[in-house]
């Protein structure tokens, strides 16, 4: 998605056209009075693996003016996911904070200011790279450069920014560098690179032991969990979830609600999600079911297991499975009993530092909302709405104030989105 024109490019694209318009009504159409666009690429940016936790390393970047005129100053920009940290900030640049939004996790970002003439067809880089950390939780990270011929705005989420006291930066030419080929950038003057980072660290995921006590015919509530117990926080692919926990029932109990992040795979089973594509270090997810006891079934037990994606970065597996266990004071059964139904409704399954809001039932990943540390968000899917005789009024007042909120909502993460996709 192209970004939206911010700051001083839309002001000058606003006068231009201004300018075409009184050109136009004066019958003048000079040839070639438009200015050339400006044309900036990076060079390429190798993934970073194998770096051990506190450790410091160099980031090397590079660009080439590919337009056909000099450009009086550039922008440049690194941007780094939770488990790096930026060391120290030159003078000429800012460094500010963006919580995570969305699907977006927390970034930290430096930007410097290079107020000096970049000539067409040539490499600069500047003369001493910057340097990054690995923080101790360091394991999947994300590094992004940009290099921008404007300069854009903090956008939504942003922290003030603040000025570094290290030595200023200055660009340097790099002749014995190809430059790169006109017409080769992305995008309008600026271009940005994603980079894996990765660390070598592990990162416990575990379940834990649940258990439930009530009489035939009541019902109770189960509350399953798991935790990353770290050391390192874990980032999967945008759009997919941290992990899956898969929940089977005990014997002769049917689930009267089910957690919104979670839905039925049959036979008393149910596969729970995440409400983000990260969990941080010591942070994890709660789901809560409500179960009818239809019956004493000796011995019953269910249990709770981490399913999903791959964990190569998770070495101890003992705590990957757990035990729901049931204790049925005294005998005797219910009408029905044995069989599980799910009606849906209210429940939290989130991940730490993620947003509480509204999932579907196939425990999908699920947006938007504030921020939370070492806390649970909840949301609700499914359910069938009570019979209380008021037709369909409800539901469709319900949905009217969705539409309003599920609007408003995107209309936030579009601005966001514009600012931060450079």
């Amino acid at each position: 998605m192209p970004p939206t024109l911010s700051g001083s490019r839309a002001t000058r694209r606003t006068a231009g056209a201004v300018g075409a318009v009184a050109l136009i009504a004066l019958g003048a159409a000079p040839a070639g009075a438009a200015d050339p666009e400006p044309a900036l690429v990076l060079g390429k940016i190798a993934p970073i693996d194998g770096l051990r936790p506190g450790s410091e390393f160099t980031v090397p970047t590079s660009f080439t003016n590919t337009g056909t005129a000099a450009l009086g100053k550039v922008w440049m920009s690194y941007s780094v996911t939770r488990g790096l940290a930026h060391t120290e900030v030159p003078s000429n640049c800012s460094r500010y904070e963006i919580t995570d939004f969305d699907e977006e996790p927390s970034h930290s970002v430096v930007v410097c200011e290079f107020d000096q003439t970049v000539k067409p067809g040539v490499v600069y880089a500047p003369e001493r790279p910057l340097t990054l950390k690995a923080l101790d939780h360091a394991l999947y990270d994300e590094l992004r450069v940009t290099v921008d011929s404007t300069e854009t705005g903090q956008g939504d989420g942003a922290s003030e920014p603040v000025r570094g006291t290290g030595p200023a930066l200055r660009l340097v030419e790099r002749p014995d560098e190809t430059p790169a080929a006109p017409g080769s950038a992305q995008h309008p003057g600026w271009d940005a690179s994603t980079v894996k980072v990765t660390a070598k660290n592990t990162a416990d995921f575990q379940v834990g032991e649940a258990r439930m006590k009530g009489r035939a015919g009541d019902t109770v509530p189960l509350v399953v969990k798991f935790t990353n117990a770290g050391p390192g926080w874990v980032l999967r692919e945008i759009g997919a979830g941290a992990t899956r926990v898969r929940v089977k029932m005990p014997a002769g109990t049917s689930v009267t609600k089910t957690d919104g992040f979670c839905k039925s795979l049959g036979s008393g089973t149910y596969e729970c999600g995440t409400a983000q594509a990260w969990i941080n270090e010591g942070e994890g997810g709660t789901y809560r079911f409500k179960l009818r006891i239809d019956k004493a079934v000796p011995g019953a037990r269910g249990s709770v297991a981490l399913a999903g994606q791959p964990r190569p970065f998770d070495t101890h597996k003992a705590n990957d499975t757990a035990d729901i266990v049931l204790d049925v004071t005294g005998a005797g059964s219910t009408t029905g009993g044995g069989s599980t139904s799910t009606t849906g409704g209210s429940g939290t399954g989130t991940t730490g530092g993620s947003a509480s809001g509204s999932a579907s039932g196939s425990g999908s990943s699920a947006t938007g909302g504030t921020a939370t540390t070492g806390t649970t968000g909840s949301a609700a899917t499914g359910g069938g709405l009570a019979n209380t005789g008021a037709g369909p009024a409800l539901p469709l007042a319900g949905a009217a104030a969705g539409a309003v909120v599920l609007g408003a909502g995107t209309v936030l993460a579009v601005r966001r989105r514009a600012a931060r996709q450079r």
